[in-house]
């Protein structure tokens, strides 16, 4: 346990935290309200997606769906529609379901307590501690990235931050620092110091509220800092699509949800092998998810007659479609890039 004196010590960081943050912290649309639907959105957008790249789509969905029950409401083709170009579509599919739960299991209020915010579908440590310090004023650390780098550095601490216990050793660095009813404004200025100062790479130490203060700059060491010893090493998958044409129709079907791009339309990914007499091009591309790397051949089939193209989607549960309507279906990238170069 630390001794009063230290604890006083972390606490004056804390304050200098929050000092820099009331002159300096970022003027965005969801920092002017409290409500925790919002707010829940803007997190789980905002997750894998810098601010500058994602507040379009999240005005953009909150202006569609402005509350829990138009979410809860809406068609799973519609919510992945608003979420089109933000990517790792199991989160939108995940709001979805939480929407439901909410309406179904806390009669359309959002639930107020950490432990119940926790219990939503696609809602981790990180986000149900930012909804109930923001909104209900839990004295909770919304410990992320961006906490660990920025304590990490603080206090050149080399706690490996892929240790399974690091969340609860950096969530109690942060309790110390985090002045008493602050706790909202606390995490939104180390989301705002990470994200904006102590970045991973270039980081802007001189600008940096709490430089004096700093260990790793003391010792010419920042670069060091979060120490991590575990890397998941990206796996290898080659996936091949048929894009079956005839006239101007193609045939699509929508993704399970037991692997990548859930509920994500696709093209074939198999044709009987008579069809593939009927190939007249291939276009193979490249793509990274966050533990793959895809290899995508893409071939395009021409068929001849519109009975064996009606046939095929009807034994293969295919739709039959065109670029005018595809517009209203979301695709993985790779596909949606295939689909706008046609066009």
């Amino acid at each position: 346990m630390k001794s009063k004196k230290q604890n006083a010590d972390f606490l004056h960081v804390g304050r200098k935290l929050l000092a820099w943050y009331k002159i300096h912290g970022r003027d965005l649309p969801f920092r002017n309200t409290d409500d925790p639907y919002k707010i829940w959105i803007c997190e789980i957008i905002f997750q894998q997606t810098r601010i500058e790249q994602g507040l379009n789509h999240y005005n953009n969905f909150i202006k569609r769906f402005p509350d829990v029950e138009t979410l809860a409401n809406a068609e799973n083709d519609e919510v992945l529609l608003y979420w089109k170009g933000l990517g790792y579509y199991s989160r939108a599919l995940n709001l979805h379901k939480a929407s439901l739960q909410i309406m179904h299991e806390f009669n359309g209020k959002f639930p107020e307590h950490y432990d119940d915010i926790l219990q939503l579908k696609g809602v981790g440590k990180y986000t149900a501690a930012a909804i109930s310090s923001i909104c209900f004023g839990a004295k909770i650390p919304a410990v992320d990235g961006n906490f660990y780098r920025v304590l990490s550095r603080v206090f050149a601490d080399d706690f490996d931050v892929s240790n399974s216990k690091a969340f609860n050793y950096f969530s109690e660095l942060a309790f110390r620092m985090m002045p008493e009813n602050e706790a909202g404004h606390f995490n939104e200025a180390m989301m705002d110091l990470g994200s904006e100062i102590c970045r991973p790479k270039n980081p802007k130490c001189d600008s940096c509220p709490l430089n004096t203060d700093c260990a790793a700059i003391n010792l010419g060491k920042v670069q060091d800092f979060p120490v991590k010893s575990k890397k998941i090493k990206p796996t290898d998958l080659v996936l091949e699509y048929y894009f079956v044409e005839f006239g101007n129709q193609f045939l699509i079907r929508q993704r399970k949800e037991d692997f990548i791009w859930k509920k994500l339309y696709e093209f074939p990914s198999e044709i009987p092998s008579e069809f593939k007499s009927f190939i007249v091009g291939e276009k193979t591309v490249s793509h990274k998810l966050t533990h793959k790397n895809l290899t995508i051949h893409i071939y395009k089939v021409i068929l001849p007659s519109k009975e064996s193209f009606e046939n095929f989607a009807e034994s293969g549960g295919f739709i039959i479609t065109d670029l005018e309507n595809s517009h209203q279906k979301s695709f993985p990238k790779p596909l949606e890039n295939y689909l706008n170069r046609i066009e």
